[in-house]
């Protein structure tokens, strides 16, 4: 009896570990944001503390401690398999459960205690000075090596929407005359940047475009004075996160953080940060002229030139121009420019036109901002046939946008699919209900688009959400 129950509670401690580090692990490490940004907070109660007390509970009355595990592995695993974002074993992980069943073993025998918080306490701290002193060790490397590259030029990109696509239009570009490099998919966190020059930044880059995001005041100073950008953009300022920097002005002064540079050459700033220019900020946005956005592409005028891009959106043309005036910094003519806007190619998931099955799909599932959904709304009423939203609606941001969304949707299109429980009673409410279906678990997607949709269709996938969102 003494046995099963040792081998109960060492796979009780893994499995209530493995909703811990996982939860963890989606929020960066964070514990506040675990437990008080939580969007699902009720699963902390279903899949931790409730389990918790019920095992301990067990343990104290009978000592049966083992019938509140088996109770608890299968809803864990039910748990497990609806995650579309399940845990990434990385070295930290590994870490964190090494040190977990060394404090567990040692309070069991030193002690006699089989204590399940205790040792997770001390596991994620254990984890976390490890992680840190490690850190130390690639933060060093990383600057060493941008030293060692003195001849390179960085260029800061940061901004509430369309950090990415600024980016990877700015590389684009300027990839037409230098050896450019940029930061991949969405990495944008000091982590993230390090661990990108440490191992994948080339010896050989002329030009190294840098993507910078942010949860909380000083993330964006603490890139920008490490890489320490010779150019810099700010783009779109608006309420992304603004569950975690309360005000639109605390969002703006964290983008601005970009500005910290020891060696700022240039800077252009969107006007919606309503910043004063000077000698070396410029503030664009209002010179962009005439926007034409179709299910084409899109074209604009700047500085009396007049633009096109196959990109979808007219919200685009702002993170073009950006673009375009940094390639104009690095010395490239218009008609480089223009040759470099002919081949351009969408961001994956973000406004990217794919025809199927006689079906025009839109997926912008990586948008989540309202002024980029707005405006694929508004790109889609140009369309004649029948249209189809799919959309978990905006994530971190208040009631009164999501209810904005529901509103412009109901308008113009014809079914529309909510995934996830975040934001379904506002679209509930908004939206008629002879239009208005639920998607109850993404593995039905398929199934759904086959039962609800037809050829010439237009379909847009209006952002995504993850399971625990």
């Amino acid at each position: 009896m003494l046995y099963l129950d040792a081998v109960a509670y060492l796979i009780f401690l893994g499995a209530i570990g493995y909703y811990f580090i996982t939860t963890l692990q989606w929020y960066s490490y964070k514990p506040r944001r675990a437990v008080f940004h939580h969007t699902k907070s009720w699963w902390n109660f279903v899949y931790f503390l409730i389990p918790f007390v019920l095992y301990e509970f067990a343990q104290a009355v009978s000592g049966f401690g083992w019938v509140a595990v088996l109770a608890y592995l299968p809803l864990l695993y039910f748990w497990y398999k609806g995650l579309d974002k399940k845990l990434v074993f990385t070295g930290r992980v590994k870490r964190f459960y090494a040190a977990l069943y060394f404090f567990a073993i040692f309070i069991l025998l030193v002690f006699g205690l089989k204590s399940v918080i205790i040792p997770i306490i001390l596991a994620f701290a254990a984890s976390a000075m490890m992680e840190k002193i490690l850190f130390e060790g690639f933060k060093r490397r990383a600057k060493q090596k941008l030293v060692a590259m003195e001849q390179m030029s960085v260029v800061g990109v940061t901004a509430s929407y369309g950090k990415t696509s600024i980016k990877n239009m700015i590389a684009h570009l300027l990839a037409k005359r230098y050896k450019t490099y940029a930061t991949p998919r969405s990495v944008n966190t000091f982590g993230g940047v390090i661990k990108d020059i440490n191992e994948d930044l080339p010896a050989d880059t002329q030009v190294y475009v840098v993507e910078m995001g942010a949860r909380s005041e000083g993330d964006i100073a603490e890139i920008a004075t490490f890489v320490n950008p010779h150019y810099a953009i700010v783009g779109k300022i608006g309420p992304a996160h603004i569950e975690y920097f309360r005000t639109l002005e605390n969002i703006r002064n964290t983008k601005m953080e970009i500005l910290q540079s020891d060696r700022l050459v240039e800077a252009w700033v969107d006007q919606s940060a309503k910043i004063k220019p000077t000698e070396t900020i410029h503030i664009f946005g209002q010179d962009i002229k005439n926007i034409e956005a179709t299910l084409e592409g899109t074209s604009f005028e700047l500085d009396g030139v007049r633009y096109k891009a196959n990109i979808l959106g007219a919200f685009n043309a702002t993170n073009l121009a950006a673009a375009i005036k940094v390639a104009k910094a690095f010395g490239l003519d218009d008609a480089e420019i223009a040759e470099g806007l002919a081949t351009l190619k969408p961001v994956a998931h973000r406004l990217e036109r794919i025809d199927a099955g006689g079906k025009l799909i839109l997926d912008d599932s990586f948008n989540g901002n309202i002024d980029g959904m707005m405006a694929s709304f508004e790109l889609c009423a140009t369309y004649s046939g029948r249209k189809v939203v799919i959309t978990p609606g905006l994530v971190e941001v208040d009631e009164a946008l999501n209810r904005e969304v529901a509103k412009k949707i109901n308008a113009i299109f014809d079914l529309v699919i909510v995934t996830g429980d975040l934001n379904y009673p506002i679209f509930k409410e908004e939206i008629d209900p002879n239009k208005l279906k639920k998607l109850s678990s993404k593995e039905k997607m398929q199934e759904m688009l086959i039962n609800e949709t037809k050829p010439g269709d237009l379909i847009l996938f209006a952002n995504d959400a993850p399971s625990f969102i």
